[in-house]
């Protein structure tokens, strides 16, 4: 099967995305639960975020990947500084990916999750949403990708120093 939303498969991709980890009071992170559209059998869990558009900063596409991905409306500057950056090498779509990523904690409370903005590939490849701890993550074997759990780690400390100063 040959999605046309994709690109042709064995073409390599380099994408640069902004990643946005909301934390709550409890120390837990939001991710979402997904799969690659060519592998519906393997699910996993996967931050929330997206590619930085050609005019935007990080911070920007972070608050509206934020927006469209889950519904949580924050300004770019709420981001604050980044907690991370990396570069990850993986397959999606039967693509190889090159993805250089900056990584955003945000405090939050209560919040109301809505998939109601994502694209149709998103609606078609994320089915739920769920609050990890790093822990707890790394012990199910389903994280997206192993430096997952280190970034929830990083954002909840990043947000309890926040908290502290």
């Amino acid at each position: 099967m040959t999605d046309s939303r994709l690109p042709p498969p064995g073409t390599v991709v380099r994408r640069t995305t902004a990643r946005v980890l909301p934390v709550r009071p409890d120390g837990k992170v939001l991710l979402l639960h997904g799969w690659d559209p060519l592998k519906p059998d393997v699910p996993y869990w996967f931050t929330i975020g997206g590619g930085v558009e050609a005019g935007e900063t990080a911070a920007q596409a972070g608050s509206r990947e934020l927006r469209e991905e889950v519904g949580i409306v924050l300004p770019p500057e709420a981001l604050g500084r980044p907690v991370a950056t990396n570069t990850i090498e993986f397959e999606w779509g039967g693509c190889p990916i090159i993805q250089r990523q900056t990584f955003f904690a945000v405090g939050v409370d209560a919040v109301e999750v809505t998939f109601a903005n994502q694209e149709e590939l998103e609606l078609e490849t994320i089915s739920a949403h769920g609050w990890w701890d790093a822990d707890a993550l790394e012990a199910t074997g389903q994280a997206a990708h192993i430096t997952i759990p280190g970034l929830l780690r990083q954002a909840v400390s990043a947000i309890d120093l926040r908290k502290a100063s």
